[in-house]
């Protein structure tokens, strides 16, 4: 790993009391690697401790997570890139067997995955965003055929081929979601590896607001299953359709077959319009399936000819 370049991305705001002990963390753990710290305009010491603390701080103005995460991955140029948050929740010590895990298997990102002993787990972590991350992950295990237990990890390996080639569209918390998604729909390898996961220190308060992220993130997932998985979204609002076509034309079906005449006239109307949104649904679900797959045929081009 000597010969090739790491970059430790850490976006942050207002960690004036985490981030020293991060940067610390990360140069001891790595100590060639480069260490960035993106301030999301925050209004206390952040960027003065960083730099005293000997990381390089950029200024990143635009507020929200998924903007930081976007402006780091266009400006730092590296072989591997580790994203990690400010908060001092995530061990250093671990990042090794992360890119351990990301080299010598060549996945293109690697999940830490938080594992929390039980005792220590009500303070580490809400409940509803536990349950919320249990939610998500499963739609995501269902719905794209992923190992991933833990969407929601700050703590990352990313290939540059990762960096450089997917883009990234969301703002805020839902960029773990989009980064999940984006490397599953487009074929990169992803794994996940196990890492402890403690509570914030005293002092620090979290900038996750359950309900109106949690909202953010559901229509994240919603939005790229409609863009990545199209046949499958489509088809479930084609099969929906179907149902109420069928439930709504029984009564008619019924009256034709005992009496050779149909009765319930608005039902029979009902049922067919149904019926036509039903198909239109599957044909808009399988030509949009079409186009993705050359797409995804491009975007293989565009990730074979970066240079490694």
């Amino acid at each position: 790993m000597n010969e090739e370049k790491i970059a430790i991305l850490i976006p942050c705001f207002n960690e004036e009391l985490t981030i020293a002990r991060v940067v610390e963390g990360f140069r001891a753990a790595l100590p060639g690697a480069e260490i960035h710290v993106f301030d999301n305009a925050s209004t206390d010491r952040t960027s003065r401790i960083a730099a005293d603390a000997g990381a390089v701080v950029t200024f990143s103005p635009v507020p929200g997570k998924g903007n930081v995460v976007r402006h780091m991955f266009d400006v730092i140029e590296a072989d591997w890139y580790v994203m990690v948050d400010g908060d001092a929740t995530y061990p250093p010590e671990a990042v090794a067997g992360l890119l351990a895990s990301a080299r010598e298997r060549r996945m293109d990102m690697v999940v830490g995955r938080r594992m929390t002993p039980s005792d220590e787990l009500q303070a580490a972590d809400r409940p509803l965003h536990q349950f919320g991350n249990r939610l998500v992950s499963g739609l995501i295990r269902k719905s794209f055929g992923s190992p991933i237990r833990d969407v929601f990890s700050g703590y990352r390996v990313f290939s540059r081929a990762f960096v450089k080639t997917v883009p990234l569209h969301a703002t805020g918390f839902q960029i773990e979601v989009e980064m999940t998604l984006q490397a599953l729909s487009k074929g990169y390898a992803v794994d996940e590896v196990g890492v402890a996961y403690r509570a914030r220190p005293e002092g620090s308060v979290s900038k996750l607001n359950t309900y109106r992220d949690g909202i953010l993130v559901l229509a994240s997932f919603v939005a790229i299953s409609k863009d990545y998985r199209p046949a499958l979204f489509f088809g479930a609002i084609a099969a929906f359709f179907g149902a109420l076509s069928l439930a709504a034309g029984l009564a008619p079906i019924l009256d034709y077959i005992s009496c050779q005449w149909v009765y319930h006239v608005p039902l029979a109307i009902l049922a067919t319009g149904l019926a036509v949104l039903a198909a239109l649904s599957l044909c808009i679900g399988l030509i949009l399936q079409t186009q993705l797959a050359y797409h995804n045929e491009m975007h293989r081009l565009v990730r074979q000819r970066l240079p490694r």
